[in-house]
């Protein structure tokens, strides 16, 4: 407190998963190994789609999209994680740097869940008008979309992040949880958060309630067909509606923190796997460029 006052900077802490350098150590390798395999299974995704002419389609122009959106989104939280339970929740974060993270939080998820949304409304039009699909999906509306649901994510997180960086915080300044997350940060405050509260909900309900409805609308005749998305919407989905849309009278720190975990660190492992797996053209693009880097590398020796 001393700090704050000479300096004027709010910092914060993250409570850590356990005090027992045993635990916090394990804890650290499993993350670390999520948080590569992550990079690893987007970067392998959007190299295949980049690199493979066969893929250069709507659907995987998308999909593309999401493994950079799931890249960018693994690169905010995991690496503060990782440093604050080497440090057994020592490690600063200023309020600066906590908007940052909560900016690029909402950006990245907002945008994220609109376009699940997008690639739902392609395999509608994919299966319900197949004679039209290449004059319905043009490649102007594809980047439209995209870009959209980038400008949807902006729009979203920056009026929230700056509320939330103008409350006054004062006194313990222990984050229960292992990033900036909104709900945990709001409850720091020594001011009423209603206002914010409110923000909070509404802008969760645009950006995962509307797009879930539409996903669901757009699915009514393609559940079976399109089950390897339908996965990870109800991952994406289902972790969100447990965090956001809730009141905070029924709001759990530890219930948050925990199923955070599984959005943070499984979701975007998880993501690539179900994609390529489920996913025949996927996999053997993956093999092919595989083999060209396998040959490339025989040339050059």
């Amino acid at each position: 407190m001393e700090e704050e006052n000479q300096t004027g900077v709010v910092h914060f802490h993250f409570r850590p998963f356990s005090t027992d350098p045993a635990v916090a150590s394990l804890l650290f390798v499993a993350f670390l190994i999520l948080y590569l395999g992550s990079l690893f299974g987007n970067a392998t995704i959007g190299l295949t789609v980049w690199r493979d002419h066969s893929l250069h389609t709507p659907m995987y122009f998308f999909l593309f999209a999401l493994a950079m959106l799931e890249i960018g989104y693994s690169t905010n939280i995991p690496p503060l994680t990782l440093v604050s339970i080497l440090s057994m929740g020592k490690m600063l974060i200023s309020l600066p740097g906590c908007g940052a993270q909560m900016f690029f939080f909402i950006l990245l998820r907002g945008s994220d869940c609109v376009l699940l949304a997008v690639m739902a409304y392609d395999r509608y039009v994919a299966i319900c008008h197949p004679l039209h699909y290449n004059l319905i999906m043009s490649w102007q509306l594809c980047r439209q979309m995209t870009l959209g649901s980038l400008g949807l994510g902006f729009l979203l997180s920056l009026p929230l992040t700056i509320l939330i960086c103008r409350l006054p915080f004062c006194g313990h300044n222990e984050i229960y949880h292992f990033f900036c997350d909104m709900p945990a940060v709001m409850r720091l405050a020594c001011a009423d958060t209603h206002v914010h509260e409110a923000a909070l909900y509404a802008i969760s309900v645009a950006a995962v309630a509307i797009p879930f409805l539409l996903i669901c609308l757009s699915y009514r005749w393609a559940f079976s067909t399109c089950s390897s998305h339908l996965i990870v919407v109800i991952l994406q989905y289902g972790c969100c509606t447990l965090i956001y849309l809730r009141t905070r009278s029924s709001y759990s720190p530890e219930e948050g923190r925990v199923v955070s975990v599984v959005y943070t660190f499984f979701s975007p492992v998880l993501n690539p796997l179900i994609y390529s797996i489920r996913n025949q053209e996927v996999t053997d693009a993956v093999r092919r460029c595989m083999a060209r880097m396998d040959s490339n590398d025989e040339a050059l020796d």
